[in-house]
């Protein structure tokens, strides 16, 4: 079939704030880049803008392609059904959802892609074409980055991200070997850890023109360890790069190579997001061996950290089996005390096809009535065991507050401005607040709609 035009969409809840979305779409941005440039694309954002009314204006002859989280699913289900009826034949959905769950999204989308989508779409467009398709697509091989996907002049041109958003998005490595009991991570990347080329990096940084970034690796930490002379090398070339600073997710095992965090002060990273998860030593067999939940190596990775000047991020899991309200209290406590520069404090969910929701399944601990949209870690959608679901609700409503109440977001973050000498203070003022801002808009989903 001849194809008029391929919209990739992403579904998103968070809109526009101060004039702008907050992170681009950039696996969609990959994506489009795998279209022939005889095609037109187009990358459609639903946090930029309304996007029902432009679905409607598609037909017979558009491929749409939806990418989606747990979360927005239904949104996704939504738009396909509005595609459908406007005439769209071909709606290939793909993301972690249905990389977790193909089956549920098989319902209702006409193609269902499960993996990472770089090898296998190039041949929905041919098999489109062609009249061919296929009701499943799989890409879970989990191939070497080495020239996956780069972006193309088109759609770096077409999503222009320094104008519509907030935080550029870049991919280093991919694929996480930890196996915590809740993380979707090795299901939707893999367990084994890749790179992609230093030159690829570096050159795509130069051509979209950003001078900050957020890494969406699962935990670019791990390099340290699995291959250092890679992570020197990275590091010594974004040193040459003028950014202005980026951050990545990490966990403390970072804080025992003082050489390489040297090199990353260098490299203009900012701070790491670091999986604590828990202060709760119980909870260590979930934790896949990243975490112990042992405060006082807790406190010792974030005082290395910061002695090179680089800030942390503290990411906590409230809920896990050994879990009472204290548990929530003492992780404040430990937080208030640590000199954390942000905290994400967030509750346990089961995802699927995680350890977790199994477990959750077996036991028939899952809440009834839970549609996909509560699954934003803000939401309690299980039975705890050590309290009641009133009890965790009540205390998390309450502890949150605390951590994100104006006075102690300004607290951290002027101690965390306060790192960086005076003359790249005016650079570092929005990173240095935004990450609590964030984290305090999700913590409020919890009351954007009732259950």
């Amino acid at each position: 079939m001849e194809i008029r035009k391929i919209v990739l969409i992403h579904p998103g809840r968070e809109g526009r704030i101060f004039g702008k979305a907050t992170a681009v779409p950039y696996t969609l941005m990959r994506l489009a880049s795998l279209v022939p440039d005889d095609i037109e694309v187009e990358v459609w954002d639903e946090n930029w803008e309304y996007l029902d009314n432009k679905i409607r204006t598609l037909g017979k002859h558009d491929l749409v392609g939806i990418t989606s989280k747990t979360l927005a699913i239904e949104t996704a289900e939504r738009y396909a059904r509005i595609a459908h009826e406007s005439g769209v034949q071909t709606v290939v959905v793909g993301g972690a959802h249905a990389t977790l769950l193909p089956e549920d999204v098989a319902r209702w989308a006409d193609v269902v892609v499960t993996g990472e989508a770089y090898y296998t779409w190039p041949q929905i467009i041919k098999d489109f074409q062609n009249d061919t398709l296929k009701p499943h697509y799989n890409d879970t091989e989990w191939a070497d980055l080495t020239g996956v996907a780069p972006l193309t002049d088109r759609v770096i041109a077409q999503v222009d991200e320094k104008r519509r958003y907030w935080t550029p998005l870049i991919e280093i490595t991919r694929g996480c070997p930890r196996n915590c009991s809740f993380c979707t991570a090795i299901r939707v990347s893999g367990q084994k850890m890749r790179f992609r080329p230093v030159e690829e990096v570096v050159e795509e940084i130069e051509r979209r023109r950003i001078d900050r970034f957020f890494l969406t690796d699962d935990n670019f930490g791990l390099a340290f360890a699995i291959d250092p002379d890679y992570t020197e090398k990275l590091f010594l070339a974004l040193a040459k790069l003028p950014l202005r600073g980026w951050t990545t997710q990490a966990e403390m095992m970072v804080a025992k190579y003082p050489e390489l965090l040297k090199l990353a002060k260098r490299a203009h990273l900012d701070k790491f997001f670091i999986g604590f998860e828990s202060v709760n030593p119980e909870n260590r067999r979930e934790l896949g061996g990243k975490s112990k939940g042992m405060m006082k190596q807790y406190q010792e990775a974030i005082d290395a950290i910061h002695q090179h000047g680089l800030g942390v991020v503290g990411l906590f899991v409230f809920g896990f089996d050994a879990d009472t309200p204290k548990v929530m209290w003492d992780t404040w406590e430990f937080a208030k005390n640590s000199g954390l520069d942000s905290m994400s404090a967030t509750i346990l969910t089961p995802y699927p096809g995680t350890p977790f929701r199994e477990q959750l399944v077996q036991e028939n601990r899952l809440i009834p009535g839970k549609s996909w949209r509560y699954y934003d870690t803000a939401h309690v959608t299980y039975y705890p065991r050590q309290m009641t679901v009133e009890e965790f609700e009540r205390e998390y409503d309450r502890v949150c507050r605390a951590i994100y109440h104006p006075f102690r977001i300004a607290q951290r973050g002027l101690r965390a401005l306060s790192r960086h000498p005076i003359p790249r203070m005016p650079a570092k003022v929005f990173g240095s607040f935004s990450t609590d801002y964030g984290y305090r808009r999700t913590f409020a989903w919890r009351h954007a709609f009732s259950s």
